[in-house]
Formats: structure tokens, sequence, C-alpha cells
């Protein structure tokens, strides 16, 4: 199976977890929805993320989907999955039960009551202590999601002491000049290179982040292969079919961005077009009204008469 490494480039998918419209774990759904992300040309997958409503799943639960979308994949594509909990105990417990089903590496987070810089520091050195240096893993950098703020000057001091760190998962918003100094240092000789993918919802910011040093994306949206369409273009050098593509599916990107329903929206969009079975979310979760649908329904059909316009 393939391991995560530095030189991970594209789009690594983060996944959605398929329910049935009971709230059962709906694993035929589950490969679908892995063909369908392969089929768009994606690089990677992300399981158990935070759009994957991991802290819904029982550890039981959490196993069987890894599993099945590990066996789905057979080694095609690196497949990460979120490993950030609240001791360390059950984050080794985790890593290694997917790392012997064949995960390219697993991504962390910093928990929400971690305060300063040297905590933050210190925390991530406990990180790599407790995976090993032969487990690759990703440094999730959401600070909207944990209320934790890590500078650059922190995440490069992380890198610097943690080897096993391959990849930042960066999703700071506004975040632009924090990616552009952490790419600058290591283009400098400054810091050790690693890969940075973005993860702001649905690529909102792609075409600028891939022009500030960024190798690819890590997120989700209902359409990825808007995301693999804008890197392939804009790494063959063709930033203006890069950016047209972007603004296709930026109204319907946006609208799946919207805070408290957005998983909803997507959910709702992957169902429409047959990648899951249905739309259910677990509770505590979301629900689209009828004028919400109505909404989508809109802006999909316009995203395709643009679509149609570039010949995409």
């Amino acid at each position: 199976m393939p391991r995560l490494d530095t030189t991970a480039r594209g789009v690594y998918l983060i996944a959605v977890t398929p329910f049935t419209a009971d709230g059962a774990l709906d694993l035929e759904s589950t490969d679908r929805m892995v063909e369908f992300a392969l089929d768009c040309g994606v690089s990677g997958l992300t399981v158990l993320g935070i759009m994957g409503e991991a802290t819904k799943l029982t550890a039981d639960e959490s196993r069987t989907f890894v599993g099945r979308v590990l066996a789905r994949v057979a080694g095609r594509v690196p497949v990460v999955v979120g490993a950030s909990a609240p001791g360390f105990a059950p984050m080794r417990e985790l890593t290694a039960s997917v790392m012997a089903q064949g995960a390219a590496g697993v991504m962390v987070a910093p928990p929400h009551t971690l305060r300063g810089d040297d905590a933050i520091a210190a925390y991530f050195e406990n990180v790599q202590a407790t995976l090993g240096d032969a487990v690759p893993w990703v440094l999730q950098d959401h600070p909207v999601a944990t209320g934790v703020q890590m500078p650059a000057k922190v995440i490069l001091r992380i890198v610097a002491n943690a080897p096993g760190c391959v990849m930042l998962k960066h999703e700071d918003c506004p975040g632009l000049a924090k990616l552009a100094a952490i790419r600058a240092a290591s283009d400098a000789g400054g810091a050790r290179r690693i890969s940075i993918l973005t993860g702001n919802g649905g690529g909102l910011f792609l075409p600028e982040e891939l022009r500030r040093g960024a190798d690819g994306a890590m997120t989700g949206f209902a359409y990825p292969e808007m995301m693999v369409g804008v890197c392939r273009a804009h790494d063959a050098g063709d930033l203006e079919r890069a950016q047209d593509l972007f603004d296709a599916y930026l109204p319907l990107a946006r609208y799946e961005q919207q805070p408290g329903i957005g998983l909803a929206v997507r959910k709702h969009i992957l169902a429409e077009r047959g990648v899951i079975a249905s739309a259910h979310i677990r509770r505590p979760g979301p629900a689209l009204s009828a004028v919400d649908v109505e909404d989508i329904a809109r802006l999909t059909a316009r995203q395709q008469r643009r679509l149609a316009q570039l010949g995409a």
C-alpha cells in the first residue's frame, strides 16, 4: 500500500460517510463513493474528517468504514485517516489499527484546549512520540473548527521537531500570507519541505493557494472533478483555464460552504448524482428546506450551462 510522503500532490478528497435512510452505515454507497472519487481523478482520499461525521461513529463503525474504503481502493491511491482524539492512547490505538489495514498515514488536529505557541509545539512533540517515526502524519491547521491559532513560525517549529509530519493541511482563512510564508521558508532552505494541501472548503481559494505554493487540495466538494481540473490546468501552466474552471463551479461551491448546512448540501448533491443512496446525516445535524433544494437545482443548472460554454 502507498505511504504518504512529502511529495504528495493533487487532490485528496475529504470523503463523506454514507448512511442509510435509518442511519446505519451504508457500505454499498461507500463502494460507489470510492469509485466515483477515483473516476474523478483524485490523487488520494481522506476519511474520518470533520465533514465525515467521525465523532458520530462508534469505534467499531470507524474501523468497519475505514476497512471498507481501504479494501475498495485496493492500493490505487493513498488513504489518509483522521486520528485526532482527546488523548494519546486512543490516537495510538486507532493509528495502529488503520495502518495495519493499509492506510497511507493519519491526520491530527490540535485539541481546542491548547493555548500558546509552546503548548502547541509540545503537544505535537507528543503526537510524534505517540505515533513513532514509521507513521507518516498530516498536521491539520483548522482554527475555525479547533479554536487553535498556529502562526507560520509554530508550524515550522512543529515540522522541524517531527520527522513523521509529511504534510500540512492548510485551512486557515484568510491564510494566503501564512501559506506563502511557510513555502518561502522551505524554498529558501530554512525549513524542511513538506507537502501543503489546502483545506478551505470546496477549494474556495484554490487558484490563489496554488499560486502561493500549495501542492493541491485536501477538502470536500460534491464536484471533486473541479478541484482535479483546476490543479491539472495549473500544473500544466494554463492558469486561465484553471481560473475558468474554478469560476464555473464557484457559486455552488460557495453555497455548499454555508456554516451549518454545508454537509447537508454536499450529501444532497451526491445523492442526486447517484453516488450515495441517501443524504442522511446523523444527529445532531442539519436538514435542507424546500427553498434550499430549489437553490441547489438552480445553481446546478447554471453551472452546467457555464461548463458547456467552456467545453468542459
